[in-house]
């Protein structure tokens, strides 16, 4: 059997302030909007992940500590790092680190 992914599944305080930074920021699209109360959503990122933005229930004050169990982060690949950030930037993106390298890849945070 073989196993790809379908979608990720992010569980946001407020699921529409996260679906349209999505929409804003990353020029996802809106796939699927299911307009209930709490609303809950479906993103295309460029690229085709799937994401499905949806109520949360609890929120861990301590979003910083990658070291919490569970999903802590999302990592995307562009072409060129220092262009990604300079558009990202233009769009308000705030980084909370440099851009680093390892692993045999390079990489910056946003917040």
């Amino acid at each position: 059997m073989e196993f790809t992914v379908e979608h990720i599944g992010l569980p946001a305080n407020d699921p529409v302030a996260l679906k349209d930074w999505y929409v804003k920021v990353l020029g996802a699209r809106v796939f699927l909007a299911e307009e209930r109360i709490p609303p809950a959503f479906f993103l295309v990122l460029p690229g085709g992940w799937l994401i499905e933005i949806y109520k949360a229930t609890v929120a861990n004050p301590n979003v910083s500590n990658n070291g919490l169990a569970g999903w802590r982060h999302l990592a995307l690949r562009v072409n060129s790092i220092e262009e990604a950030q300079k558009e990202l930037g233009a769009k308000g993106v705030r980084f909370i680190e440099p851009i680093k390298a390892g692993g045999g890849w390079r990489t910056c945070a946003i917040l």
